[in-house]
């Protein structure tokens, strides 16, 4: 018997009882839409998350002084002064994996202009602090060498300081914002970045010469940090094993000394965010994953009744010739089919359950292709694997017994 015949008859019996060949698809469909869904959202969450830390900046590196064990207690590392202007000369100038750098200090306290006043930080910064950071001024400009150079009293602020100084409207550029009496005049406005995926607003930031905090704010001679950019992201871990060496020559250390910097890396957070969302992924395919298996033991229930109700028809034709092979090909090419059927309706259910979830809560959604090819190539497994011991069962029986079954 030729495949188009039993395809043909495998068409017919399921077409008989098409009730029951739906119901017996619906945790095939079930199980494929929810495994398409829960990946749409994990892979979704993880793009989201790639993306926020690519606007943050992905090959970002930070150098912050390290703590410091002094007769037995240990230093917190803000208070450590082992970062100096000299180690981000020597930085800026040696090396070769790095195409941005900039000094970091910080003072908080309160920003005031008019009768309006803001708790912020003042970020003393290198003017390639932007590239660094993905940051853009939106009106007016960055702060110059010449600025830093003559520690000048100007500074570049965010939006959210806009809108909580200057209430009404007026542009802040030209104006006059004091910070610990100190008076600062606004030179530029950046373009607003919003929340980040830790909850950080990224728009609550002013930035002004690192020479003009370091002398005008603090007093201070040494560096709270120093932000770097590595030319690519690959070339980030060069990059740290670069200004490695380099600080350790400038601070003297020996072999046998620990670091008193610490390096870290956009690239770490990228990899626990991303190892933890696929460990989320995973864990959502695999319980969406359930309902296949539930999906094929009722194929395979269904089979096994299928198999008893046409006990006396698989005796008449293997008493006309049909082979074991034909009556095995025959039940597996329907459980197939219901397999199959259910997992195209499943992925076009997944596919529109995944969008509807982007439009009605606004979670991050992206379909990946194999997730699809991955869902389908497992449902037909299914199919095969618990359609066999039924179809086997109707291959072995023997046609004498078959014909007289009532």
């Amino acid at each position: 018997m030729n495949g188009t015949n039993l395809f043909k008859i495998a068409l017919r019996a399921l077409a008989n009882n098409k009730l029951r060949a739906f119901l017996t698809m619906l945790g095939i469909i079930i199980g494929v839409a929810s495994v398409i869904t829960m990946l749409a959202i994990g892979q979704g969450s993880k793009k989201s998350i790639q993306q926020q830390i690519s606007e943050m900046g992905s090959n970002m590196i930070m150098i912050h002084p390290g703590a410091d064990m002094r007769g037995g207690v240990r230093q917190d590392p803000s208070a450590m002064q082992t970062l100096k202007l000299a180690d981000y000369e020597a930085l800026r100038d040696e090396t070769s994996f790095l195409s941005a750098i900039s000094p970091n200090v910080s003072s908080s306290g309160q920003l005031i202009a008019g009768n309006n006043n803001y708790p912020a930080s003042v970020n003393g910064v290198g003017t390639e602090y932007l590239n660094i950071r993905q940051l853009t001024v939106e009106n007016g400009e960055m702060f110059t060498e010449a600025d830093i150079q003559s520690s000048a009293k100007v500074c570049v602020i965010g939006k959210t300081i806009v809108d909580n100084l200057f209430p009404d409207g007026s542009d802040p550029v030209g104006k006059i914002i004091r910070f610990s009496k100190i008076p600062l005049r606004v030179v530029g406005v950046l373009k607003a970045k919003g929340y980040n995926s830790m909850g950080q607003d990224q728009d609550a930031v002013v930035l002004a010469p690192y020479t003009t905090v370091m002398k005008r704010l603090l007093a201070v001679t040494y560096l709270q940090g120093v932000f770097a950019s590595a030319l690519t992201e690959d070339m980030t871990d060069y990059a740290t094993d670069e200004i490695s060496t380099i600080l350790r020559r400038n601070h003297k250390l020996k072999a046998s000394d620990d670091d008193d910097f610490t390096i870290r890396t956009q690239q770490e957070l990228s990899t626990m965010l991303n190892s933890t969302t696929d460990l989320m992924t995973t864990l959502l395919a695999c319980i969406a994953g359930i309902s296949l298996v539930v999906g094929g033991i009722g194929i395979m229930n269904i089979m096994y009744v299928s198999v008893t109700e046409r006990t006396r028809e698989i005796g008449l034709r293997m008493s006309v010739g049909a082979r074991g092979v034909d009556i095995l090909s025959q039940f597996l090419i329907e459980a197939i089919m219901i397999s199959i059927t259910g997992g195209i309706i499943g992925v076009i259910i997944g596919c529109g359950a995944s969008w509807i979830v982007k439009s009605v809560a606004h979670w991050p959604i992206y379909i990946q292709p194999w997730s699809v090819f991955l869902s389908f190539a497992v449902c037909t497994i299914t199919g095969v694997f618990f359609g066999w011991y039924p179809a086997k069962k109707a291959a072995d029986l023997d046609p004498i017994e078959a014909i007289r079954y009532e």
